[in-house]
């Protein structure tokens, strides 16, 4: 069976090297003459055959073979690498922050509350109940803060608009799903380049937060729920579809994407994903998917 192993690196000067120890890992686990093309300034494939069912063992390989170094990894088959659906979470991922701990900044809570949102991230409790929880520590903030902790507070991470812009362009659905916040969704998605968003509506009264969240919480189930109904809607297979994150609320849809990110992840989700980011920027996931940077738009 043909496989690609795909190395990014933010550093091209340690892009030989890894490249090396790469090829000398995969031949130790019965690769067959792994065959190097650039993609871009630190970044290529090396496309090899191997067992089919090595694929496991061939991504811990790899991994191992660039410890120590800036580098990412994604082992995958070759066929099928141009995703067609792109499911992605926006705090933390898209986003350089977590949206409601800024916000509670403007409450004077934000210590309290990004204690509440690291623990959420790392699988130690429920979301709703945590979302819940700290959207009614916000009860009585003004809507104006809100658009200030937008207008301040909100930047992209690198290479979020060229990911989703260059899989638009070749003709992927592109979804941006979030535990977060409408006010603050839409308008990245509309930023980004995102088809559609989804997300959870805070409900403000006399231009201030109630404290609630309205209708039924949007987090990790219908995360799920969305990348398989849009799959089923543009009648495409689990394995046409993406999906990047980095907290636990993600790994279920990670987990169910024909390839799954874990971006900057917590352990929970790193530990599952089939391929991390964990030095590069948003546009290794174009190169994860075979695309050179002559392509990207």
């Amino acid at each position: 069976m043909q496989f690609v192993l795909t190395l990014v690196t933010p550093e091209p000067a340690v892009l030989p090297f890894a490249q090396s120890r790469s090829a000398q890992v995969l031949s130790s686990l019965g690769a067959l003459a792994p065959m190097p093309r650039p993609l871009g300034p630190g970044a290529l494939d090396m496309s090899f055959d191997a067992p089919s069912g090595a694929l496991e063992l061939l991504r811990q390989g790899a991994r191992d073979a660039v410890f120590g170094l800036p580098v990412d990894t994604c082992v995958q088959p070759a066929a099928g690498r141009r995703k067609r659906l792109l499911i992605s979470d926006m705090d933390s991922t898209i986003v350089a922050v977590e949206c409601i701990d800024e916000l509670a900044d403007f409450a004077g809570l934000k210590a309290e509350i990004a204690a509440i949102t690291e623990r959420g991230m790392r699988g130690e409790m429920d979301f709703e109940t945590g979302l819940r929880e700290r959207v009614s520590m916000l009860t009585g903030l003004p809507r104006s803060d809100v658009e200030r902790c937008i207008a301040e507070r909100v930047t992209l991470n690198p290479g979020a608009q060229t990911l989703v812009r260059t899989m638009a362009a070749n003709g992927a659905e592109c979804l941006l799903v979030s535990g977060g916040f409408t006010l603050f969704v839409d308008r990245v998605a509309a930023d980004v380049g995102f088809h559609r968003s989804h997300s959870n509506v805070l409900e403000i009264r006399d231009e201030r937060l109630t404290g609630q969240v309205l209708g039924p919480v949007f987090g990790s189930a219908q995360k799920l729920a969305t990348l398989q109904e849009e799959a089923g809607r543009l009648g495409l297979d689990l394995s046409e579809t993406l999906a990047v994150g980095d907290g636990a609320n993600d790994l279920a849809m990670i987990e169910a994407a024909g390839l799954g990110v874990a971006y900057r992840a917590k352990p929970v989700v790193a530990a599952k994903a089939d391929a991390r980011v964990d030095h590069a920027d948003l546009s290794a996931l174009l190169y994860f998917q075979g695309y050179a940077a002559e392509e990207f738009a």
